[in-house]
Parts: C-alpha cells; sequence; structure tokens
C-alpha cells in the first residue's frame, strides 16, 4: 500500500514537473511576444515623436513668418491714406473700392471710375475678400 503510495505521489511530482516546465515555456514564449510588442510600439513612438517635431517647427516657422508679414501689411493703411491725400486721382481708387463692396463688377469700376482693366482686377480682388 505504502508502495502504491510512493508511486502514486511519484506520478503527480512528475505531473507537476511537467506542468511547471510547460508553464515556464509558454511563459518565456509570451515574455519574447511581448518584448517584440514593446519594441515596435517604441519604434511607433519614435517615428510619430519626430513628425511631431517636424510640424512644431514648421508651425513655428510659420509663425515667425505671419509675425514678419504683420509688420509689412500693418502701415499699409496708413500709408494709402497717405497716397490718397497726396494724390487726387486716388479717390477713384477709393471709390473703386467701394463700390467693390457694393457689388460692382470689373467693367462697372472700369466705366465709372476710369480705371484700367487692370486696375478695376486689382481693386476687385483686394477687397472682394473684406467681409
Amino acid at each position: 500500500m505504502i508502495e502504491i503510495a510512493l508511486l502514486l505521489l511519484t506520478l503527480i511530482c512528475v505531473a507537476l514537473a511537467a506542468s511547471c516546465w510547460w508553464l515556464a515555456r509558454q511563459l518565456r514564449e509570451q515574455a519574447a511576444e511581448q518584448a517584440k510588442r514593446d519594441a515596435a510600439r517604441d519604434q511607433r513612438l519614435k517615428e510619430l515623436g519626430k513628425r511631431l517635431d517636424t510640424y512644431l517647427t514648421g508651425s513655428i516657422r510659420m509663425g515667425e513668418e505671419l509675425h514678419e508679414l504683420r509688420h509689412v501689411v500693418a502701415p499699409l493703411p496708413d500709408k494709402l491714406s497717405q497716397i490718397e491725400q497726396r494724390d487726387p486721382t486716388s479717390l477713384s481708387f477709393t471709390q473703386a473700392a467701394r463700390l467693390v463692396g457694393l457689388g460692382a463688377s470689373v467693367d462697372d469700376l472700369t466705366q465709372s471710375c476710369g480705371l484700367s482693366r487692370a486696375e478695376a482686377e486689382l481693386v476687385s480682388k483686394l477687397h472682394q475678400s473684406k467681409p
């Protein structure tokens, strides 16, 4: 009877050892798979970080250029007013700008303001985008 119990206990120990070995192998395989996924994730994060840096650099440059453009464009209304005050013929440009705001066409501007077609197209394009 003791021999049967010992044999049974030995079989149980062998089964437990085999189970432990199988579980350890499964754990190693899963750890290797997880390491591959982690490496792929880290690579993707690195790529996304580089793209983000590129976008940020572009945005910064664009902001700097907009800032420079503001400095260039800011004095233009004052300069336009000065030109209008000095040149009596510029009144036609002011009138043309008002007419464009009212929906006048290029042909209307050439007839009513005495502008050339190119001048009328320029005034029309400059003032159509205003709300």
